[in-house]
């Protein structure tokens, strides 16, 4: 039986399945949180990776954005072979790892940062899923980077195909923090209660949602809704700010937690874009804070590999 992510250590983490891991954030009760990060970049800590050092201010899981499954880089880390790059960041944090992959239409991407440049081994191909279950991946996301063309058709029919490859070997969850492109799927339209059914039918084991806030028109009413639809099918939730407002001051960010607490998602989601790389470190403590409490925001930060 699983323990409350609250409650689980590296060696909890280590023999968790696919529904383990899924019943420890059920069980938390709205208090896992999950940052992502960028490891193509130069660390915020130069040595140390961004997923380390989200993990030291409290991350419970780690969702790696513009990772590449063929051509891994997560800069910071100790050499290792390129299929031992996840089990490595998760020796190194004892966190359950998730990555983005994206449903990207081709010729579908708007002119956008060279940062979020699409490569092959990021798109969401059944060959990529494949490798990331390989290379001991324990989530993945299927949305889309800014200006990328990700629909929630693509979504859907990439979800649809994952289920029925990887079964259980894997937990899926999908939706758009943003439009991520598509000017017609922007504000409320993001994502509405037909995408949530159709999401779910499809396999998805939480939907992901925008923060409160976070979007234009996006309200705490609106994401309330949503939350409780999935709820009633059986999936999970996770609340994103993938806006770069996890690089806002603290009291913009526990104003976020609390309205996210408040739609009663299961995960919190904090983005890659403090500076750039990864969110604020103070905005992830005080995201903590904001919905658990000093103590186990002090036990997460605090708990030894060991265990």
């Amino acid at each position: 039986m699983a323990k409350r992510i609250l409650d689980s250590y590296a060696s909890d983490f280590e023999r968790y399945t696919k529904n383990d891991l899924l019943e420890s954030i059920a069980k938390s009760e709205g208090r896992a949180l999950a940052c992502e990060t960028i490891g193509t970049i130069r660390p915020m800590l130069g040595d140390i990776t961004n997923a380390e050092f989200v993990s030291a201010m409290g991350a419970d899981i780690l969702l790696l954005n513009i990772f590449d499954v063929c051509s891994p880089v997560v800069e910071g880390l100790p050499k290792c072979a390129p299929m031992d790059t996840v089990r490595m960041i998760k020796r190194l944090t004892g966190r359950p790892v998730g990555i983005n992959l994206e449903p990207v239409e081709e010729g579908s991407q708007e002119e956008t940062d060279p940062l979020w440049q699409i490569s092959a081994g990021r798109r969401a191909t059944l060959e990529n899923a494949r490798r990331a279950c390989e290379m001991g991946v324990d989530m993945i996301v299927l949305t889309g980077n800014p200006g990328m063309g990700v629909s929630n058709e693509a979504i859907e029919r990439t979800l649809r195909l994952y289920k029925e490859e990887l079964g259980d070997k894997i937990i899926l969850a999908a939706g758009k923090m943003h439009a991520a492109g598509i000017l017609e799927e922007a504000a409320r339209q993001i994502v509405t209660e037909k995408e949530v059914r159709s999401f779910r039918d499809a396999g998805a084991d939480i939907l992901l949602f925008p923060a409160p806030g976070s979007v234009p028109g996006i309200t705490m009413e609106y994401v309330r809704e949503l939350v409780t639809y999935a709820h009633s099918l059986g999936a999970l939730t996770i609340t994103a700010i993938g806006t770069s407002q996890e690089g806002a001051d603290t009291d913009t960010i526990k104003r976020l937690a609390l309205l996210c607490k408040m739609t009663g998602t299961d995960i919190h989601h904090l983005g890659d874009a403090g500076y750039a790389g990864m969110s604020l470190p103070e905005n992830i403590q005080a995201y903590s804070v904001a919905i658990r409490g000093i103590r186990h925001t002090y036990h997460r930060m605090a708990a030894s590999l060991r265990r």
